[in-house]
């Protein structure tokens, strides 16, 4: 079996050993979107950082591939708070692109839910989003209320949990107490015992937590933190990058090399090297050392605490045993697609679909993943991008994408996880095939007329997440946003070995803003006083 064609975008520059230009001020390993963020950070503060990524570009899970005259995005189906320049997303976006990355709006209608037999308009603006809501559910006029003005007293707590992450340790511990008194009861509750206080009617209850996927965690089992950082993210509706979602890591590498740093891909890290108690650089696949007094590790804790530290480096011991704490997020699966037609032609929205066979979504999770072939699937995510980008047909004429994410357990393919990349072998083409062929009926389901017009389809699994970005078990989200895991005080930038830091989505939370809002804090725990101006620009204006 023939591997599939590679893709032919690639951002970042090749790595060669000849081609490193040191000394280097920082060494961030990984290009994810918090990887980069601190990168541009410190370089507008005038260091010089080296971004080291394994892949053949750039991006992390913010990358975009194509493959047989298509191109689809990887992971940025949709960001909030786009829309207006005073938002703090829209500030940091802005910073580390020096505003070249633009945005087109989606839809008014962002998201559109599927729960049984019922629809249900999520609006963008407050306004909107609260109408039509109280629209659905007549019923529930003062449920709905009190559920808004919960997403804003958690926004007036969440400084509070973001400075404890930068303070000295000294400092953190009390200050950490002290916004906790402050904060709301309900704040680090699970969502779904959050909500049921509010009220018993699971339909609305299973419309607000209509988004769990952005999350990977069903209502039951995520922190009230993470629900609500997510809905109020999207009140103003959803945005799309202009050119697509590489233009994210196109935007911000020229900002990076500014202060004569770079992004090289296919650079291997294999060791963070540490001497004295201290980390001092890295050692590459090709037996090259680089060396920098400070080591920024966007690879996840599992990685960062796991094979990039030698067994006998200090505290290692101490971060294996909180590695018991947390436990590591969903993994899916994705279905790329590709048809001869544009998206205005094919009526395809600005708007993407979540579709779920009823309330219930922790039952619907469990029974699925026990008997998948018994049961309908729990969530499925069906997003258009070639509608959302109006730059896609001009670079894709005649061209129209779809994408489609549902739950994809590791362990459904790890009978193939030694196997190479686009060679497993035909039962796994078949597996995935079958799988491929459910997902495209509940697309046929809710757009009849795409059925018989599909030119090209291909399936990611978690195995694919393990190849290009290093999650082992392809999980998606980092880590589990379950209410244990805001409460480990050391899922910080700093870490107990001087000189090594972490950024990126398990630093904060998940998703694109999320990561970036680790970048940051990274760059403000290195930087110390010298970072506050930063701070307070991004997180005040």
């Amino acid at each position: 079996m023939s591997s599939p064609t590679p893709s032919t975008l690639r951002v970042g520059r090749r790595y060669r050993a000849k081609r490193l230009n040191g000394p280097y001020d920082a060494i961030v390993i990984g290009s994810g979107i918090g990887g980069l963020t601190a990168a541009a950070c410190l370089s507008k503060m005038g260091k010089k950082v080296v971004v080291f990524e394994q892949h053949y570009t750039a991006g992390g899970f913010t990358h975009s591939y194509d493959r047989n005259g298509y191109e689809w995005d990887v992971g940025v189906h949709y960001i909030g708070d786009m829309g207006a320049d005073h938002t703090m997303a829209k500030r940091l976006f802005d910073h580390v692109t020096d505003g070249e990355l633009k945005w087109a709006p989606m839809d008014a209608n962002y998201d559109r839910l599927f729960i049984g037999d019922r629809q249900i308009d999520l609006m963008a603006g407050p306004k909107a989003f609260v109408d039509s809501l109280k629209n659905d559910f007549p019923d529930e006029h003062q449920a709905i209320d009190t559920y808004m003005g919960y997403l804003n007293q958690v926004a007036k707590a969440l400084p509070g949990v973001t400075l404890a992450k930068v303070l000295p340790n000294l400092l953190a511990g009390p200050f950490r107490r002290l916004a906790n008194r402050k904060a709301p009861a309900f704040l680090n509750r699970p969502t779904q015992e959050v909500l049921e206080g509010l009220t018993g009617n699971q339909e609305l209850i299973a419309a607000l937590t209509g988004q769990w996927g952005d999350n990977g965690l069903v209502p039951t089992e995520s922190s009230f933190i993470i629900h609500s950082l997510i809905a109020r993210h999207y009140l103003y509706g959803g945005y799309y990058p202009v050119g697509g979602a590489s233009e994210m890591a196109k935007t911000i590498i020229p900002v990076i090399q500014q202060s004569g740093g770079e992004v090289f891909t296919y650079a291997d890290v294999k060791e963070i090297l540490v001497e004295k108690g201290r980390a001092v650089g890295v050692l590459m696949a090709d037996g090259e050392t680089v060396r920098a007094p400070a080591v920024i590790s966007n690879a996840g804790v599992y990685n960062t605490f796991g094979p990039l530290l030698a067994d006998n480096a200090p505290h290692k011991a101490f971060y294996q045993m909180k590695l018991g704490n947390v436990q590591r997020s969903m993994a899916s699966v994705c279905l790329y697609i590709g048809i001869q037609d544009t998206a205005e032609n094919l009526q395809l929205p600005k708007t993407n679909f979540w579709i779920y066979p009823g309330t219930d979504h922790a039952n619907q999770v469990d029974n699925f993943l026990k008997a998948p072939d018994e049961h309908d699937i729990p969530l499925t995510y069906i997003s258009f991008p070639s509608a959302k980008d109006p730059s896609f047909a001009a670079r894709y004429p005649g061209r129209a994408t779809v994408e489609i994410v549902a739950p994809g357990p590791f362990e459904w393919y790890a009978d193939w996880a030694d196997k190479p990349w686009g060679k497993r072998g035909e039962d796994y083409e078949a597996k995935k095939e079958a799988y491929s062929q459910r997902l495209l009926e509940k697309l046929y389901e809710k757009m009849p007329q795409l059925r018989g017009k599909v030119d090209y389809y291909e399936l990611s699994t978690p195995l694919s997440t393990d190849y290009f970005c290093r999650y082992s078990t392809g999980e998606i989200y980092g880590l589990d946003h379950n209410p244990e895991r805001f409460e480990q005080d050391w899922l910080k930038p700093k870490t107990r070995i001087p000189g090594l830091y972490l950024t990126g989505q398990d630093v904060m939370t998940c998703g694109v803003v999320g990561a970036m809002v680790g970048g940051l804090l990274t760059t403000v725990a290195i930087s110390g006083l010298k970072g506050l101006p930063l701070a307070k620009k991004m997180f005040v204006g």
